[in-house]
This record gives C-alpha cells, structure tokens and sequence, in this order.
C-alpha cells in the first residue's frame, strides 16, 4: 500500500489566516454594546467564522466542484464580514484605521481565494471550467446611478 499524504486543512495558509482574522473579531466585539450583542456582534461573528469554516467543510468533500463551491462560499462570507465591519466602523464601534486593516487583510485573503478556484478549475473538465472560460465583463448596458464607470 502506497503512503499517501493527507492535506490537512491547517496546511492551507488563508485557512489559518481566515481563522485568525476570526479570533481578531472576537477581540474586538467585546468592547461593542451590549444591545449589538444579537445582531452586529452575531452577524460578524458568524461571517468570519463560517468563511474558514466553509474550507475546512469542503476540504474533504471528494469532488472537486463541491471544493469549488466551498472556496466560493469562504469568499462570499468574508465579503459579508466586510461589510459587518464597516456597519460597526459607521456605529462608532470600530476605529478607521483597525477597519482599513482588517479590510486589507479580508481582501488579500480573497485574492488567495480566488488563486485556489482558478486552480483547482483547472483540473475539471474545460466544458465546466466557470471562472477560466467566463468572458470579461462588458459595460454595453446602462447602469444605475452610484455604479463605477468601466475603465
């Protein structure tokens, strides 16, 4: 029998990274209100912790759209915790500058994120290759107000 290595999901650097932004967040929303408790101080704590917790699911899952999936659905819960943070940064909660950083770090995490989806499309079928094949995005049509104008 051959000797395998296990990918083990602390292996995966934005795992740990995402989990220790998590830990970060934690510290911070215990000098939030009181009256957040239900609601910022829920939503932002399940966001940032479901985002690592999404790839620790799916780094199991034998098929590799569901892995896909998982790296997708980590990207979507870090954008949301994003946004969390800057509702607490709006309410007074959270200082400008702890904000900025977080942000950075939530955005350096999603351009990794996106490096592992690309990657692992590469090793589907070119016909179910999403991201790889997807064409780039047009402007021909007329936006609303307060969208960003094309390059």
């Amino acid at each position: 029998m051959k000797n395998f290595e296990y990918r083990d999901i602390e292996n995966l650097r934005v795992y740990t990274r995402l989990c220790d932004l998590h830990i970060q967040i934690c510290e911070l929303c215990n000098g939030w209100p009181r009256a957040e408790r239900f609601e910022l101080t829920s939503q932002v704590l399940r966001s940032s912790n479901s985002s690592p917790a999404q790839l620790a699911e799916k780094n199991e899952d034998r098929h590799l759209k569901n892995r896909i999936e998982g790296v997708n659905r980590a990207r979507g819960e870090a954008g949301e915790t994003i946004h969390h943070l800057r509702i607490a940064t709006r309410k007074g909660y959270l200082n400008e500058a702890d904000f900025k950083h977080l942000k950075e770090d939530y955005r350096e995490s999603i351009l990794i994120l996106n490096a592992i989806e690309k990657n692992l499309e590469t090793k589907l079928p070119s016909n179910d290759q999403k991201w790889l094949h997807e064409p780039e995005p047009t402007y021909h049509v007329s936006m609303p107000a307060g969208y960003p104008e094309p390059l």
